[in-house]
């Protein structure tokens, strides 16, 4: 659980980023098991999209993108509805790329894509996808990816992601809750 005054946690417990109650529907035992097994889906995603960005820097021609996702998942205990999940996100996000990393350069003043870490990169790479063609909802794909950024990136990570994504959800969404 988050402490007080770090990134993301805006809300009170079961409450949504202004403080209210959740509209998400996530106050079950159900809803918090899909909320923690879509969390991990987003962890393999986001390993694997990392593996793919190192793989295409070096000199060498890496494994498919399936392939690559197959031996990362192989290592994680997850449903087969969670790994259907993870799948298709490192899918679409990979066959989303340009149209992704064009908006991302677009709301990332002063930083190249190349520039940032590639934590940072895969993280705002992975829900750019989600803010563009998925229905979850604006807070969760910003507060997922903000907890994404405290476990895998460094100090600044978490408000690095943080403000570039609340721009890219004004730009992308019509409305931002």
């Amino acid at each position: 659980r988050r402490s007080g005054g770090e990134q993301g946690g805006g809300s009170g417990p079961g409450g949504d980023r202004d403080g209210s109650a959740s509209a998400h529907g996530f106050e079950t035992a159900r809803g918090r098991r899909l909320m923690a097994s879509r969390h991990r889906s987003r962890e393999v995603a986001l390993q694997t999209l990392y593996a793919l960005d190192m793989a295409a820097r070096g000199d060498r021609v890496g494994p498919s993108v399936e392939e690559t996702f197959e031996t990362l998942a192989a290592h994680f205990e997850m449903p087969e509805a969670a790994k259907a999940f993870a799948g298709e996100l490192v899918g679409q996000v990979s066959g989303h790329r340009p149209e992704i990393d064009e908006i991302i350069s677009g709301h990332a003043r002063n930083w190249r894509l190349g520039r940032m870490t590639a934590v940072d990169r895969n993280v705002l790479r992975l829900a750019t996808y989600e803010l563009l063609h998925s229905e979850t909802p604006t807070a969760v794909v910003i507060d997922e990816a903000v907890l994404l950024a405290q476990a895998f990136g460094n100090d600044s990570s978490p408000s690095f992601v943080n403000g570039i994504l609340d721009a890219v959800a004004h730009s992308v969404r019509e409305s931002v809750a």
